[in-house]
């Protein structure tokens, strides 16, 4: 007979549950990662690291009058990330959660004496042992942060209407490794963005009608083979309440344009004809801004029927400001807003056959979150998104995600864009989830329960991606 935990043993507990937190094998379910196969679209490297945008963010805080944001961008990734070192390692002691990570990141890779000598320029030289191999040696470090992360796989984020990715899938994609798993992104058919999709399907010899949006994606999802099709929405995200049927209508587009004149409203004409994408000076593709128009024909006729007949999910991140302070760039995003949750809930009625995954930005949203996915078997929760993404909400989030939902939710997702930030994000996440987990274990037990150690192992593992392969493959006819 197995052993059993119980009342008498709940001072075990936290030695049992953090072991089997630190040795789960997680899917990542959501990252902007590429792989090596797509050169400078795979960020990696200290230099990277230090100018994330988090940090470049933190800089500018205390940056003196002289350096200006368009100065600091014209300066190459090294200069910037010496400034930045310098500024919040140096002059400053690291301890904001994006500078902890630079220091858990390195030790972990084994430079725990060039921490300690405050050393950047021996850091760099680890780093070059694997650059001066080229696409062997970052593959061989991909493999190597992987495996120190202990994630099975990472979920990456791919832009059919971005040109600087899309050399990369067609005409024939490149291969990459199975630590590597694409999703599609596709917020111009969420928004309605008729400029965006026309072009691009003017430009990808489709017809410019809806069939032709349809056979668009469809042919995209045959390219990349997504796990799902996401898009990033914004807090004033809305779904009028006659809207919702995926029957055929009409061949008739449209653009919220009452939504593009709002203030902090994400997608305008020009942003439009530069394919409402960005990259930044290391090749990273930027979020995609958003304005939802739910009135319009893409996202019932295109998105919806596409998903229903691939059965095919959708994960949506909702909330975000973008171009808050737009001389920062993507480091001047994200204003956090109380977004309207109902709407989630009016598309999980109105398309019951499709899975929504979903993460929230602010705070605030998080309890409705929980209660709406109590209410919705095609609904599933995931992950401590961008700000959230704080050992403190972390912390409240998964205590209260566990309370509502038990183990029917996914506890965290990177969101790493440089692929080594793997090597702190999961260890940050995996700390704060065990004590939450002990402690709520150690409840259970005081009222009467027990567990084996191999029932606890089955949780923590739905926690750490079972449970959103659960619900990939639950069925909802």
């Amino acid at each position: 007979m197995k052993t059993r935990i119980g009342r008498r043993d709940r001072e075990t507990i936290p030695a049992v549950v953090f072991s089997e937190v630190s040795s789960v094998v997680a899917i990542d379910l959501h990252t902007h990662l590429l792989p090596p196969t797509h050169g400078p679209l795979c960020l990696w490297g200290i230099d990277e690291l230090l100018t994330y945008h988090y940090l470049v963010a933190e800089y500018f805080v205390t940056a003196p009058p002289s350096i200006t944001p368009e100065s600091f961008y014209a300066l190459s990734k090294q200069k910037q990330a010496d400034l930045i070192w310098r500024a919040l390692f140096i002059d400053r002691s690291p301890i904001s959660e994006a500078c902890r990570g630079v220091i858990t990141t390195c030790v972990t890779l084994g430079l725990a004496t060039e921490i300690e000598n405050r050393d950047l320029e021996a850091i760099r030289e680890f780093y070059r042992t694997f650059r001066k191999k080229g696409l062997e040696g970052t593959e061989s470090f991909s493999k190597l942060v992987f495996e120190l992360a202990g994630v099975k796989h990472a979920i990456m984020t791919n832009i059919p209407f971005e040109p600087t990715e899309t050399r990369h899938w067609r005409p024939t994609p490149k291969e990459y490794s199975s630590h590597f798993r694409s999703a599609c992104r596709i917020d111009p058919f969420l928004a309605g963005n008729q400029k965006v999709v026309e072009a691009t399907l003017a430009a990808s010899g489709y017809d410019v009608t809806l069939e032709g949006a349809r056979q668009f994606l469809r042919d995209w999802c045959d390219t990349m083979k997504p796990e799902y099709v996401m898009a990033s929405t914004p807090h004033d995200f809305v779904l009028p309440e006659d809207r919702g049927s995926s029957e055929p209508r009409g061949e008739k587009t449209g653009v919220n344009e009452e939504a593009m004149r709002e203030p902090f409203a994400f997608a305008t004409l020009a942003a439009s004809s530069r394919n409402d994408a960005e990259c930044n000076e290391g090749g990273a593709v930027d979020e995609l801004p958003s304005v939802i128009d739910e009135d319009s024909d893409f996202l019932v006729d295109v998105l919806m029927r596409v998903c229903e007949e691939r059965d095919l999910p959708i994960a949506l991140k909702i909330g975000a400001h973008r171009e808050v302070n737009p001389s920062l760039l993507q480091a001047g995003d994200g204003v956090v807003a109380f977004a309207d949750a109902g709407v989630l809930a009016r598309l999980c009625t109105r398309f019951p056959k499709v899975r929504f995954l979903a993460t929230f930005l602010s705070r605030t949203n998080q309890h409705e979150a929980c209660v709406l996915a109590t209410k919705f078997r095609n609904l599933h929760l995931y992950g401590c998104w961008w700000f959230c993404n704080n050992p403190s909400i972390i912390r409240e989030m998964t205590a209260m995600r566990i309370e509502m939902l038990g183990t029917a939710f996914t506890a965290q997702h990177s969101d790493s864009r440089v692929l080594d930030q793997l090597l702190y994000k999961w260890p940050h996440s995996r700390a704060v989830i065990a004590a939450v987990l002990a402690s709520e274990y150690q409840k259970c037990v005081d009222s009467g329960w027990s567990m084996t150690r191999e029932e606890l192992r089955r949780d923590i593992r739905r926690l750490f991606g079972s449970s959103y392969e659960e619900f990939m493959a639950k069925s909802l006819v």
